[in-house]
């Protein structure tokens, strides 16, 4: 038995419905995007163009797509209505946080940890996680992302030193430049 899974339930038996269980197929992802909820798509946009070098594609009238650069989206803003109290609640089960992979090493990162800082982005936090070093900030709406930089390229040796160090999130003291 995998340690790691020690305390996981046990996956439910194939489903008749279910030819994706049943048949083992995995999904092979080649990208993602990540659609957002914000009080504004309109006036959070400009946040993510400045902050994060990201291109408005398309606009609608309750959404904003944004793109890093080749992509037609890669993340969506999306008006979110308000509650019967009129306010936008973000409750306690939510995202936790957006993950950038950055290109470029360390001092890439401490480029954009300091770029953070003169921008006046509330920064969270800076972890090293055995794998990589990630710096977390917040985006007007409260959500959470973090900029990362990859230790360890060996994905095998990766994913051995997640598991052997139960996936760590410890603080580090990163200096911004």
């Amino acid at each position: 038995m995998n340690p790691l899974s020690a305390n996981l339930p046990e996956p439910a038996a194939p489903d008749a419905n279910s030819s994706v269980t049943a048949l083992g197929i995995v999904p092979r992802i080649r990208r993602t995007h990540i659609a957002l909820f914000v009080k504004d798509p309109y006036a959070s946009a400009p946040w993510y163009e400045d902050v994060l070098g990201m291109q408005v594609t398309a606009r609608g009238p309750q959404w904003v797509f944004l793109s890093f650069s080749t992509k037609h989206h890669d993340i969506a803003l999306i008006r979110a209505e308000p509650g019967a109290d009129g306010q936008h609640s973000r409750g306690t089960v939510n995202l936790q946080h957006y993950g950038l992979e950055i290109e470029g090493g360390l001092d890439e990162l401490r480029r954009l940890y300091g770029m953070l800082l003169a921008k006046g982005v509330p920064v969270v936090k800076t972890t090293d996680h055995a794998v990589g070093i990630g710096v977390y900030f917040t985006d007007p709406d409260g959500h959470r992302f973090e900029f990362f930089c990859e230790t360890v390229q060996d994905d095998a040796e990766g994913k051995r030193l997640l598991g052997l160090h139960g996936a760590p999130s410890n603080p580090i003291d990163l200096q911004p430049l």
